[in-house]
């Protein structure tokens, strides 16, 4: 076998599901399903009306195999009981026209569409869902089991399970622990059911296809050969075992990790469903699209989709990335088929799904997405590397034939070989289809590599010469209008991405430095204050042009990625809005050294300067309770914000240890809001002895309410808030309060930028936060 070609005989297909893809969603007697309610996939694609041509799509490419969903409501509209024969033959239409076209059906008979009549009853944390999942699958084989030889019981249960009924992003939209954990093992007991059931009947293989992220550090994603720290270590193998050991290792060694049944308990789980859920599986369909890159991070709260996550970081990384931000690391998808190959010998897998999101380029003679193709071709190679090791993969299947409804993103997202027009159904393949095509024809990769449209490919398209394409790209003001106007245009319509070559005139560094702020930022104006003069001063004195700059709108932010990307620009210290921040990820992704203050709203690895919130409202808590309050109220400033978020967990985990709970009163920003809900604090228990306030205002505005209510402070009521402004000590009391190092952060961030500039190992920066305990609590 060369190094580019596949085994005699592998399989290559594509991937779909029911509800991304067919609409008719109200036609021929389909029930309603839980993703009906939670989102609107209109006519989706339309594949109900329209399969024959998509197979049809599928005999061009020379595709061998074809995984779609069975829409469990179109089927049993109800879930129970009632068979609807109008869906069940919508099923074997499709089957017949696969076997004519020579394309081998593989059916999933649970991609998340559960009926909604049966969500009604309680869904997957019920066990009666199970049983009637079981009754589903023996209605559909007994229609197409004497054409269909693979069946797949379930999609990706820990999706639904955790995502569904823990996170609640996904239908149904629930958030509860215990109900993801008791719907993870009932999906699994539905499988064991089905399987039984299947097998009975005479089917010929049966599998389930489970999601695979494999599990690493920031340092083992770019590659650092440093070994794990203890804690690392342990994040890695926690969440390892809540994603992947919780699903594999009951289907194929008949057990839950311990850590699991510590979490989940064992009252759902009843005698013999093990051995039912670990019966023989003979196919294990594998989804890959990036790893779950995690550190240890003592403060850091559970992520609701993993509960018992807590103390645990989930981190973006320094990589390429999808149009979703998903990060792309081919070499991961090789370490997760030799581990199972490793530790389960003898199972056969099959990449079920694998494939990407991107912004492609649609043009009159064709569809640029030539991301997509390097994405499916590195993964391509990465699968060759461990076929070649040994590992016993059957197929490849791309996710997806058809850009579709991508669940909660809605129609935004653009994972398909063949483009849809929404508007009018109309199909046309992209240049990754094509590309594909030609895989599927060699049985492997051919020997050049697809390349990108270059320099002179958009040279020759706009008709001028390489050295003005490159102006243009740089963002020069010497070309004209008319030039540039045109050049873009062939930008546009080759797809042309500007690298390194093309960003020529510019790669000499410029000691050119943006300090960005975004605004507003909540009671920040002494902070920022300070960032700006010491930054500054720091910077300058290193011999930086510092350049202050405005990140407040859409146009602002693309001014500000523009001159990065042309290297006008050697670094940025970026003062982020409150809440989520796309241009920090952006900035990251440019390998421009970036700085940000506070610690941001979605886990980064962009290196940030921040105090310890967490701890310093633990302080506080602490010192309330050594002063023997025991009915602590906390006023909470909005919980969107990261730092008052970190206050609420220290303050809680402070009560926890001591054994008592919080008492909370949600506010906004202001003195106002804090009287508010003091007021509300006070009437819901009248002996409440202290409160904590999560910002400086909201305590002042706490002090007023108390004196209106007649409560002495601090003999009746003590009051602690975080930030120590300047009016602190100025109340009457005196607050107590946790001041924040203003000026420490400022050089800090001055000092983190300047080692990064100098290519210097440089991660976060936390500074401790100092409790000052004034008359509001003595």
């Amino acid at each position: 076998m060369s190094s580019t070609r596949f085994p005699e005989g592998f399989v290559w297909g594509v991937s779909t599901s029911a509800y991304q893809i067919e609409g008719a969603n109200a036609v021929d007697g389909r029930g309603p399903s839980i993703w009906d309610s939670f989102s609107d996939s209109r006519d989706a694609c339309d594949h109900y009306h329209r399969y024959p041509e998509d197979v049809r799509l599928m005999k061009e490419l020379g595709l061998g195999a074809y995984r779609f969903s069975v829409s469990w409501p179109r089927v049993m509209p109800e879930g129970a009981g009632r068979v609807n024969a109008a869906g069940l033959g919508f099923y074997d239409r499709l089957v017949d026209e696969l076997l004519t076209a020579g394309i081998t059906p593989y059916v999933t008979l649970y991609h998340w569409d559960l009926p909604q009549a049966l969500e009604d009853r309680g869904g997957w944390p019920e066990r009666d869902t199970a049983l009637r999942f079981a009754d589903y699958a023996r209605v559909v084989h007994e229609r197409l089991g004497d054409r269909v030889g693979t069946w797949f019981t379930l999609n990706e249960p820990w999706v639904a399970a955790f995502l569904g009924y823990g996170a609640g992003i996904h239908a149904p939209g629930r958030r509860s622990a215990a109900d993801a954990f008791r719907a993870a093992h009932h999906l699994l007991l539905g499988h064991g059911l089905a399987a039984d059931a299947l097998r009975s009947a005479g089917a010929r293989e049966i599998g389930a296809v489970l999601n695979f992220g494999p599990v690493m550090t920031p340092g083992q994603v770019i590659g650092s050969a440093r070994e794990l720290s203890e804690e690392d270590a342990a994040a890695v193998a926690r969440i390892d075992e809540l994603m992947h050991g919780q699903f594999l290792e009951p289907l194929t060694r008949g057990r839950y990790p311990d850590r699991v049944v510590e979490l989940a308990g064992t009252d759902h789980v009843r005698d013999g469903d093990l051995e039912l859920i670990s019966g023989p599986l003979d196919l294990l369909g594998v989804n890959y699209y990036a790893p779950t890159v995690v550190q240890a991070q003592p403060s850091e709260p559970a992520d609701p989709a993993y509960p018992g996550s807590d103390g645990i970081l989930f981190c973006t990384v320094p990589t390429a990335v999808t149009a979703m931000g998903w990060p792309i690391v081919p070499g991961a998808l090789t370490l997760l088929l030799d581990r199972l190959t490793r530790e389960h010998p003898g199972l056969e897998l099959m990449i079920t799904e694998n494939g990407a999101d991107f912004a492609d380029t649609v043009t009159g003679d064709g569809i640029r997405d030539m991301d997509r193709i390097h994405f499916i071709e590195e993964h391509l190679r990465a699968l060759r590397t461990s076929v070649e090791r040994g590992a016993r993969v059957r197929g490849y299947l791309v996710w997806s034939l058809l850009d579709n409804h991508e669940w909660a993103d809605g129609y935004q997202r653009k994972f398909g070989l063949v483009h849809v027009d929404f508007a009018t159904q109309k199909r046309r393949m992209k240049d990754s289809a094509l590309w594909y095509r030609d895989v599927v024809r060699r049985n492997g990769l051919g020997g050049d590599r697809p390349r990108r449209p270059t320099l002179e490919t958009v040279a020759a398209r706009a008709g001028v010469s390489r050295a003005t394409v490159s102006r243009v790209v740089n963002g020069e003001a010497s070309v004209s209008p008319e030039v540039r106007a045109g050049v873009l245009r062939a930008v546009r319509e080759l797809g042309y991405v500007p690298n390194a070559a093309a960003r020529s005139l510019v790669t000499r560094r410029t000691d050119a430095i943006a300090l960005v702020l975004a605004v507003p930022r909540q009671g920040g104006d002494a902070l920022t204050a300070a960032v700006v003069q010491y930054v500054t001063s720091v910077l300058e004195g290193a011999g930086k042009q510092v350049t202050l700059m405005l990140a407040d709108t859409a146009e602002s932010h693309r001014r500000i990625l523009e001159r990065v990307e042309t290297g006008l620009l050697d670094g940025v210290v970026l003062l982020p809005p409150d809440g989520p921040d796309p241009l920090a990820e952006r900035l990251a992704r440019t390998g421009t050294p970036v700085v940000l203050l506070g610690k941001p709203a979605v886990a980064s690895l962009v290196p940030y300067v921040d105090v310890d919130n967490a701890g310093g409202a633990a302080a506080a808590t602490e010192h309330l309770l050594r002063q023997g309050r025991r009915r602590i109220g906390v006023i909470c400033g909005p919980t969107d914000l990261v730092a008052v978020q970190d206050r609420l967990t220290g303050h809680r985990e402070a009560l926890e240890r001591a054994g008592l709970r919080p008492h909370l009163a949600l506010a906004g920003h202001t003195r106002e809001s804090g009287a508010e809900a003091l007021t509300r604090l006070l009437a819901e228990d009248d002996r409440l002895d202290a409160v904590f306030a999560t910002g400086d205002q909201l305590a002042i505005g706490a002090l007023r309410a108390a004196a209106a209510a007649g409560r002495r402070v601090p003999a009746d009521l003590a009051v602690v808030g975080f930030d120590d402004i300047d009016a602190a000590s100025a109340t009457t009391p005196p607050l107590s309060t946790v001041r924040t190092p203003v000026t420490d952060q400022a050089m800090a961030l001055a000092r983190l930028l300047l080692s990064r500039l100098e290519g210097r190992h440089a991660g976060s920066v936390v500074l401790p936060a100092r409790l000052v305990v004034r008359g509001s609590s003595a």
